[in-house]
């Protein structure tokens, strides 16, 4: 079986987090990787403490892409028509809808915290809701939500 395929079984039951280590720096190859559940995606050619951050990173619970890459991901993904109708999102509360958005753009805890004038504590509670309430294992799947959603768009 291949790494995406391994990726899928190891992911199934939620309780394993996977950081995809390739040589394939292809667009197709991530998005395909993201879907199939991966937290995190690195080139081969990254550098021995990029990969050591990258681990811990996942092994967090958070999600990690190659800054090569994310970029690219993101323009790819926003140009490709749905597969299907666009899911609606659960009902976020106004604030949930604002920090997923932040989260979409990038930011991390810490600088949504600061940019919406609250505790860091209280952007991990916002996020691990709506974590819960769009059934997404980590903020890798979340942005994929959002985007899918329309709640933000590359470049804005």
């Amino acid at each position: 079986m291949d790494g995406l395929e391994a990726t899928r079984q190891l992911t199934r039951s939620g309780g394993v987090r996977v950081l995809i280590l390739t040589t394939y720096d292809l667009d197709e190859y991530v998005f395909d990787a993201l879907r199939a559940g991966a937290s995190g995606f690195l080139l081969k050619d990254s550098p021995p403490d990029t990969l050591i951050s990258g681990i811990a990173t996942v092994a967090r619970g958070d999600a990690l892409l190659a800054p090569s890459v994310t970029r690219r991901l993101i323009a790819e993904f926003a140009r490709r028509p749905a597969e299907s109708p666009l899911p609606s999102l659960p009902d976020l509360t106004p604030r949930e809808t604002e920090v997923l958005i932040q989260v979409a753009r990038g930011l991390s805890n810490r600088e949504i915290a600061k940019q919406l004038f609250l505790g860091e504590a209280t952007i991990k509670t916002y996020v691990s809701s709506i974590l819960m309430k769009l059934g997404c294992r980590d903020r890798a799947q979340a942005v994929v939500a959002a985007y899918e959603a329309g709640l933000v768009q590359p470049g804005r």
